[in-house]
């Protein structure tokens, strides 16, 4: 650490320490009296817990005079007129460009063994404003994202935002670690939110690999951990990204889950006592999402970008579940993995016929983009016509379009195919395209030359 920041700390530390002290404790939930005019909602306290350290807490309501608390660790130790200490303030981490290939927590401390992290000199809020609308650059070029299915059938730009909607076990992270590992984007920030805690590990060292780690800052909290730090984890993230942008680089944000986040959001919404919703889901919940996907996107006149992609797990198979609904409303598109197609072995399962990128036309050119729509309307024949066709019902030569498709449909289908470790770009997924239609294969450029 400087001497500048250590000043700047000692500058800020109070000079007097305001304190109440419990008067509730129920579950997650506790509440103080005595902090009247001192503590507003999102401030930060500590509770002094019996025989223990000071446990961090944030502020998530007010009721009848008393502040709601919720602790960012286990509330062990805290019981009747336990002092709770007054900090202030919304949360900050002071991220450094050496963050790159290290794994940290909810609160921008190491993980992965490897020693202490540089703290960098400014602080970056953890609950930032994303940028004006007004102000913001409108989205980049294409994207080589490395999967062809993405590439070609769902092209992305510069700042787009997109979603990953899929059930349980069908390869969310696994897509996810191929975008980490193949993208031409310079920064990758990873969150990895409300997951397994053995699946950190295996994502990290199998399906994210050396190569990928090295230019990506992954922030894990598992599903173990309170809902505020799980909470957390998700702004921590953002906030990471955001300071990479804001340094000019282009970064690629990864999120799995939105859903454990919306979870985490609903518990701490339920414990402030908000009515539930839809499933549940507390009003808190719903405006919560936005907050945080807006700040993914292009940045501001002569800053970088922060492209998105969020995983969604959509509740059994539910692709109009709450969440998933709200999300999809909010995002730039959505990429949809089919269970039934992870069934028969093809992976990544995309279901190309329900995903859509709202950026697709400005990435390609007219040449690729007639490609694409000969080879959805390939795929949607024969999707038409599969069960009558595994039945043995359809005869050959009753329909050319038909015919045509069967033709093709195996070809296509091992197109879409890719393994985790493979990476193609663009032109040549596109030349691969047009040899399976027998159509001209097109020149791969962008039509404005980027």
């Amino acid at each position: 650490m400087s001497i500048e920041t250590l000043v700047q700390e000692i500058a800020g530390l109070p000079e007097v320490i305001v304190h109440g002290r419990v008067t509730s404790v129920i579950g997650l939930l506790v509440e103080a009296d005595g902090l009247e005019g001192t503590l507003a909602v999102g401030d930060r306290c500590r509770l002094v817990a019996r025989n223990g350290p000071p446990i961090p807490a944030e502020v998530i309501g007010v009721r009848d005079g008393r502040v709601l608390v919720m602790p960012l660790g286990s509330p062990e130790g805290i019981g009747l007129g336990s002092r709770v200490e007054a900090v202030g303030g919304g949360g900050v981490i002071h991220p450094d460009p050496s963050w790159l290939g290290r794994i940290v927590d909810a609160f921008g401390r190491p993980l992965d063994g490897r020693g202490p992290m540089l703290r960098g000199p400014t602080p970056q809020p953890l609950r930032a404003a994303p940028p004006p609308a007004h102000g913001r650059q409108r989205l980049g070029g294409p994207i080589d994202l490395g999967i062809r299915v993405v590439d070609t059938f769902l092209a992305c730009c510069r700042g787009q935002r997109m979603g990953v909607f899929a059930g349980s076990g069908v390869g969310k992270s696994t897509l996810l670690s191929m975008l980490a590992r193949h993208a031409d984007l310079e920064v990758n920030v990873i969150g990895l939110v409300g997951e397994r805690g053995r699946e950190a590990r295996e994502f990290i060292e199998d399906d994210l690999g050396p190569e990928g780690l090295a230019r990506s800052v992954v922030v894990v909290a598992t599903s173990d951990e309170p809902p505020l730090v799980r909470r957390q984890a998700a702004y921590t993230m953002m906030a990471l990204a955001e300071y990479f942008r804001d340094r000019g680089h282009q970064v690629l944000c990864l999120m799995d889950s939105v859903t454990r986040f919306a979870m985490a959001q609903r518990e701490i919404g339920l414990a402030a006592g908000e009515p539930p919703t839809t499933k549940g889901y507390t009003p808190s919940a719903f405006a919560e999402l936005p907050r945080l996907l807006e700040r993914a996107g292009p940045g501001a006149p002569g800053k970088g970008s922060i492209t998105g992609v969020f995983a969604v797990l959509v509740d059994g198979d539910d692709h109009n579940e709450p969440v998933a609904d709200a999300v999809r409303g909010i995002l730039d598109g959505h990429i949809v993995l089919d269970r039934s197609i992870a069934e028969r072995g093809r992976f990544p399962p995309v279901n190309v016929l329900r995903s859509v990128s709202r950026s697709m036309p400005a990435c390609h050119s007219e040449a690729q983009t007639a490609l694409i729509k000969q080879a959805r309307n390939m795929i949607s024949t024969y999707e038409d016509m599969a069960e009558l066709i595994r039945l043995g019902a359809y005869r050959q030569g009753s329909d050319p379009a038909v015919d045509e498709a069967i033709k093709i449909y195996p070809s296509l289908e091992q197109f879409l195919a890719q393994n985790r470790a493979e990476r193609t770009d663009t032109a040549s997924a596109f030349r691969t395209l047009a040899g399976i239609l027998g159509a001209p294969s097109p020149d791969g450029a962008d039509p404005d030359g980027a």
